[in-house]
């Protein structure tokens, strides 16, 4: 997914060469680098460059697949807490910092017909992207120049919940499901899997899966299956937290609450506020499609405009060389 990222970059718009032109400064590394390689390339770019030192690397920004972890050398220090980490999500504990650092949209192996995100009507005639807060979750009613799509016509579900399952993790919890004839838990490759999607009010995912998260939650969303993260812990790497209200649109359930606390939870959710949700997975989902060339509003475009959000960062003062 990074290496996505970046290719898609290097063919945008919004690359310049001219650093004076630039609002952020990419720093590139490989996932595999060391810590000790990374506070060398920051001391490089401190003692080459003037730009890091203006701010310390708060309009820098990195990509990292799973984060960096806090280190006791001062210059991948500068780096971990200053710039904009960009992983994949979900991040490993701790090495996300909610304020700064963006994860991205999974990329989808779905099935599913995912549409392009909608087109901005009252972009400029050169097409120039224009960033606008929470346009995924503009009324299509309102008076907005963004289209919102709407959720699709779908049959009534007959399953609460299904959860496509590693066949490893959380036994104890997936055998309580298993004998709830309201679940459905599927473990193996499945032709079905649209099919269970569709008919299924939510789509229950275990937040350490990443593999699982990463494969069919965008798909899920497309389809009007709410997501269910079942986790012990706040999440706050949510992809596009500062365009989409995850709070909205999906649940967080403790494991520790078993088969029947979860049904519990998703039996507790009024009509109305999930026909909300599904509405909103929906709209969201089209801002979570990775496309070869970027289409407007899609997910790379999501990510830069998160990026530009950033530009206004804190101008720290300069720390004595060491």
């Amino acid at each position: 997914m990074p290496q996505l990222f970046c290719s898609i970059n290097s063919i945008s718009k919004f690359l310049t060469r001219e650093p004076e032109e630039a609002h952020l400064f990419f720093v590139p590394f490989a996932p595999e680098t060391s810590t000790r390689s990374i506070a060398r390339l920051v001391r490089e770019l401190r003692t080459k460059y003037p730009y890091w030192n203006r701010t310390l690397g708060a309009d820098h920004f990195f990509i990292s697949p799973e984060g960096i972890d806090f280190s006791s050398d001062r210059n991948a220090l500068e780096l971990k807490k200053n710039s904009v980490q960009i992983s994949v999500f979900p991040t490993i504990s701790g090495n996300f910092i909610p304020h700064k650092d963006i994860s991205l949209p999974p990329v989808t192996t779905s099935s599913l017909p995912l549409s392009h995100a909608p087109v901005n009507h009252a972009s400029t005639t050169s097409g120039d992207f224009i960033p606008h807060k929470d346009i995924s979750l503009t009324p299509a009613d309102a008076k907005s120049s963004l289209a919102l799509s709407h959720a699709p016509v779908k049959t009534a579900p007959t399953i609460l919940g299904y959860l496509k399952w590693d066949g490893k993790t959380e036994l104890d919890l997936v055998n309580e499901l298993k004998l709830d004839s309201e679940f459905i838990v599927e473990s193996e490759p499945s032709d079905h899997i649209v099919r269970r999607v569709d008919t299924s009010k939510f789509c229950l995912f275990f937040y350490h899966n990443a593999a699982d998260v990463a494969a069919h939650m965008t798909e899920a969303m497309a389809s009007g299956c709410v997501p269910v993260m079942i986790v012990d812990r706040p999440v706050q790497d949510f992809p596009l937290t500062d365009v989409l209200r995850w709070s909205e649109m999906a649940l967080l359930i403790g494991n520790s609450r078993g088969a029947q606390g979860l049904k519990a939870v998703l039996g507790g959710v009024t009509e109305d506020r999930y026909e909300r949700m599904r509405e909103l997975c929906v709209a969201a989902a089209h801002h979570m499609v990775w496309n070869a060339e970027p289409q407007p509003f899609d997910a790379f475009h999501m990510v830069i405009y998160q990026l530009w959000m950033r530009r206004h960062t804190i101008r720290y003062t300069r720390r004595e060389d060491f």
